[in-house]
């Protein structure tokens, strides 16, 4: 393809009158401000969309307008164009055919970079237009760092093997930037924050290294062949962390912070003994995001509204459940955000502490040194608190000084591993609480669990099968006909997965007058079924069931919630009870 002169795009849109010249007149005039290119500024200015002018370039280029979204993208191709030359040219490599490089370009007009790839590329260049949103996004995923870090590990490997000396001097050299293990490291990292992972495995194994990134609370796996260096990640990993790297048989816990991409992420990090090595656990924290409030957390407005007036009170517990990984801290964190002034002194007890946050007095825990939740709640009460957070309620004694501090005019804050709401009152008396205590200190329980969200750019719709059917009818009864529910599917936006980012799934139950008597009594069953029967009380499964409806998550997700549901087959003329 030949471009014989650059289009003036201004000229183009006046032409078909897509603009007016008093809208060109604007445009041309921020971006004497901005100096970013003229269809750019138009966008921004919402004069046109960004569909709009690639429509009418590729029209007038006779080149095609291509979604990147659903378009297969070979990846042997994508490589042969180096990563700083598609950012730098806002283009994509994305098949070649007959000895020809097919290129999407966010700009086509550009008649410099379209140069310049041919010269790169070495091979005849057709273009395509492209949205640039598109582009950014693909080349996230697409220039991913995995043949990097295999190529890194087999350098340090080879290091490893060539060379006698010590180890240590490897890991702990801070002078050598360009030392593999460092690298190797730092493509790990970029890698991880590049895909919004929010935990970094590294596993020894017998014969292979593993290498697991959790993105959406799934782990995707990379192996790499070279095992050696395993201790050599694991040493540099301790030392960042302030960690002894001599002590191999016993965990240790540290964490350090980084800065990958622009962005600031504390990383906490775990280590384990295993038959093959010590296993590293790493999670990473954007600090870059800022704090979450409760509006971000999607929380619908049946629990949010509740719920605001709640952590509103002058006294009471309320708690947080759900299994470890499952937003708590964060809707917690997202609680003091809101409360948080200048007239109410806020004191935290937290192992550890995961966002620094202002105004607010917070506590690391350290049990070597005898600072538990039971010594720092006793301190922090005589420290004249108006509102308390105990990272977790791990025993029974963290478990009645927090009931008496809310007894005593504090509002109080805490966490407990449990399935769903009503089930932590057991779990409390369990523990050693006296339910007297409970019915008179605890305002509100609210459970909750992640779900993966559709990717909207892929989802599809399918029919039920028999075990989704016989689910939907324990929950809600038989029906004639159900709605459209969606599937995932995948494609370039979502790495394949059919899912792209989580939502949280919310269950209330508020202590009301009646369960607190049953609660005084000790009256699990009563309980059980007055909690039911709240006005207004729906479960964690019938939460995601309405998510699925709606076609934000699927009904997969709906069955991963709905755990403690009895699924039966049905029973047939030739399944009957007596057999």
């Amino acid at each position: 393809m030949e471009l014989r002169k650059r289009i003036r795009i201004g000229d183009l849109l006046i032409e078909n009158k897509v603009i007016s010249e008093t809208q060109l007149t604007s445009a041309l005039t921020e971006q004497k401000k901005t100096r970013r290119k003229l269809g750019k500024t138009l966008i921004d200015l919402g004069f046109i969309k960004e569909s709009q002018l690639l429509t009418l370039l590729s029209k007038q280029l006779k080149i095609p307008y291509l979604e990147l979204k659903q378009y297969p993208i070979d990846r042997e191709v994508l490589k042969k164009l180096p990563e700083i030359h598609a950012r730098r040219f806002r283009a994509i490599a994305l098949k070649e055919e007959h000895g020809r490089i097919l290129v999407g370009m966010a700009d086509p007009t550009d008649i410099y970079a379209y140069d310049e790839l041919i010269k790169v590329l070495k091979s005849p260049v057709d273009l395509a237009a492209i949205s640039e949103s598109d582009l950014l996004h693909q080349l996230e995923t697409g220039y991913r760092k995995t043949d990097e870090i295999d190529s890194l590990a087999e350098v340090l490997d080879v290091q490893l093997s060539e060379t006698d000396f010590d180890l240590t001097a490897l890991t702990a050299s801070t002078s050598s930037a360009d030392a593999p293990v460092v690298k190797l490291l730092q493509a790990i990292f970029e890698d991880a924050v590049g895909i919004k992972a929010s935990d970094i495995h590294i596993e020894p194994d017998s014969t292979v290294l593993r290498i697991r990134q959790r993105i959406d609370g799934v782990l995707q796996e990379q192996i790499v062949d070279e095992t050696r260096i395993a201790t050599a990640l694991t040493s540099r990993l301790k030392l960042m962390a302030g960690l002894n790297i001599s002590e191999k048989r016993l965990p240790q816990d540290g964490r350090f912070n980084i800065k990958v991409k622009n962005k600031s992420i504390d990383v906490r990090l775990s280590t384990m003994p295993m038959v093959h090595g010590e296993s590293v656990v790493m999670r990473l924290l954007d600090h870059s995001q800022g704090l979450l409030n409760f509006a971000k957390l999607g929380i619908p407005a049946n629990i949010l509204q509740p719920l605001q007036s709640l952590i509103k009170k002058p006294h009471g517990l309320i708690l947080v459940t759900g299994p470890t990984g499952s937003g708590k801290t964060t809707t917690l964190y997202a609680a003091l955000n809101e409360i948080n002034s200048p007239a109410s002194k806020i004191i935290t007890a937290e192992d550890p502490v995961e966002y620094q946050l202002p105004r607010i007095n917070q506590v690391q825990i350290h049990e070597k040194i005898g600072l538990t939740f039971p010594t720092v709640l006793r301190t922090a009460l005589r420290q004249d608190p108006d509102v308390i957070l105990i990272g977790e309620m791990r025993d029974q004694e963290t478990v009645e000084i927090g009931l008496r501090a809310a007894m005593t005019g504090h509002l109080v804050f805490s966490t407990l591993h449990t399935n769903n709401a009503i089930s932590t009152i057991s779990r409390l008396i369990d523990m050693g609480a006296e339910p007297f205590l409970v019915a008179s200190s605890l305002q509100a329980v609210l459970a909750q669990r992640l779900v993966r969200r559709l990717c909207p750019d892929c989802k599809t719709t399918r029919d039920l099968d028999q075990a989704e059917t016989l689910l939907l009818e324990q929950i809600n009864g038989p029906q004639s006909s159900w709605p459209e529910f969606y599937h995932h599917q995948g494609c370039n936006q979502c790495h394949n997965t059919g899912y792209k980012g989580r939502i949280g799934i919310y269950e209330l139950l508020v202590i009301t007058p009646e369960l607190a008597t049953s609660l005084h009594h000790n009256d699990s069953v009563q309980f059980s079924a007055l909690a039911k029967q709240q006005p207004g009380f729906i479960s964690l499964t019938e939460n995601a069931l309405d998510l699925a409806k709606q076609g934000i998550t699927t009904l997969d997700e709906v069955l991963r919630i709905a755990g403690d549901l009895d699924v039966k087959e049905p029973i047939s003329a030739n399944n009957s009870i007596a057999e």
